[in-house]
């Protein structure tokens, strides 16, 4: 575990709380917490800042600060729709500022984004990384795992007080969580406690009502989320391995996982864009061409860094590709997200979107959670089978009943049938 880089997790989770905090501060002449958690802490800044450090901090000046603006701004319009997809409120509002998009993000934020970016990276980063070296080695490790848990526990007390205000839409009057029947006094005092501050955080935050349509799925719910991934992950396998046939001339497996054909980076994308792009469904194609490439590259760039920090494995690479990033990702490519984010609204999710609402509901529900528990499972086993062949890559031997398992139904022969682009990257 890279203990410094979670220090600057948390610094940078730190420092963007005072920075919200004081322009909070500035904006209403009194004091708020702005954070999403009880602590002072902005998540987003730290986790922003670590990903800008590990895989941009080398860049030149001018490079590391388009890096910043476009990240940083990236994760400010996708936090804004998933905070307005969960809690159906909207935060914080830039329509009043030139060259917004729907008040989420602007210009001048995202010039301050990497401005920020830079000097954090530049200049900041060593000198907190110095402060951490000068603790004694035991010293800092221990203290790293106390942050971690009390944020753990602020993270879990604030979603459970949230999920119990999300039931409690219908009636802003009534307290009635399955949270504060459980803890009685104490729930409710939390419930008052993170309610008011986000009141106090957030005064014109816009709240947007839920629908109370008939048909299953209706809108952008939670269960047509759920089965647009599943179908999104089925078509996904579908294309590339057709792809694959007409420009490579071979059959072969692209799915990410080791039961059926299934594209997990396929699925999420198809679920992601839609709760992101739901609200510009109907804009132009233009507009959904530019949005899906530059989301889409993103996406896939993160895509690429995660699965090789998880399993030290690449499942792709696009070196020889002209203009390409690392590698990870290429230009052409994103311009193919851009195409099938078009194809998505304009053609295929009014289709799909009918034929899902068309379900009746408990036949709908019933469905839907047979197949979270299948991918759910599905997921597993295939993390499960991809931590073995890194282990068995690194010699370690089969000392517990899971990696025998895994050695026994996922060698590294049926694991290159299913992943034959895989390469072990060497550390």
């Amino acid at each position: 575990m890279n203990y410094e880089l979670i220090w600057l997790f948390f610094a940078g989770s730190f420092g963007g709380w005072i920075l919200e905090t004081l322009m909070a501060a500035w904006k209403n002449k009194r004091f708020v917490n702005r954070g999403l958690v009880n602590g002072p802490f902005c998540v987003l800044y730290g986790a922003v800042l670590v990903v800008l450090t590990v895989f941009y901090g080398d860049l030149p000046l001018f490079w590391l600060f388009c890096s910043s603006a476009i990240l940083s701004t990236v994760a400010e319009w996708v936090a804004g729709h998933v905070i307005e997809w969960f809690y159906h409120e909207k935060w914080w509002d830039y329509s009043n500022i030139k060259w917004n998009l729907d008040g989420y993000i602007c210009f001048p934020m995202s010039m301050l984004w990497g401005f920020l970016g830079l000097v954090c990276v530049r200049w900041v980063n060593p000198f907190l990384l110095g402060l951490y070296r000068m603790l004694p080695s035991a010293a800092g490790v221990v203290l790293v795992w106390i942050l971690i848990a009390l944020l753990s526990v602020d993270i879990l007390a604030t979603l459970i007080v949230i999920a119990g205000k999300e039931k409690q839409n219908k009636n802003w009057e009534l307290v009635d969580s399955w949270f504060m029947r459980m803890s009685g006094r104490l729930g409710e005092k939390l419930y008052i406690l993170v309610n008011g501050r986000f009141e106090r955080a957030y005064p014109r935050r816009k709240e947007y009502e839920k629908s109370d349509a008939s048909a299953f799925a209706f809108g952008c719910s939670f269960y047509k989320v759920v089965l647009l991934f599943f179908i999104g992950s089925l078509l996904g396998d579908i294309t590339e391995t057709i792809f694959c046939r007409i420009t490579a001339g071979v059959w072969m497996s692209r799915s990410s996982l080791v039961w059926g054909p299934f594209s997990i980076v396929w699925g999420l994308a198809i679920a992601l864009v839609t709760v992101m792009l739901y609200r510009y469904k109907d804009r132009s194609s233009m507009f959904l061409f530019l949005t899906g490439t530059v989301l889409g590259g993103a996406y896939e760039y993160l895509c690429s860094v995660m699965t090789e920090l998880m399993f030290g494995t690449v499942f792709w690479d696009y070196s020889k590709i002209p203009f390409n990033l690392g590698g990870r990702i290429n230009l052409l490519y994103c311009f193919f997200w851009g195409f099938a984010a078009v194809i998505w609204f304009k053609a295929l999710y009014p289709k799909f979107s009918d034929w899902i609402e068309k379900i009746p509901k408990r036949l709908g529900k019933l469905i839907t959670w047979v197949v979270i528990i299948f991918m759910v499972c599905n997921m597993a086993v295939s993390f499960l089978a991809l931590v073995r062949q890194d282990e068995r890559s690194r010699g370690i031997p089969a000392e517990h009943t899971w990696q025998q398992v895994m050695d026994e139904k996922y060698d590294d022969e049926k694991l290159e049938k299913i992943y034959p682009n895989a390469i072990k990257v060497e550390t």
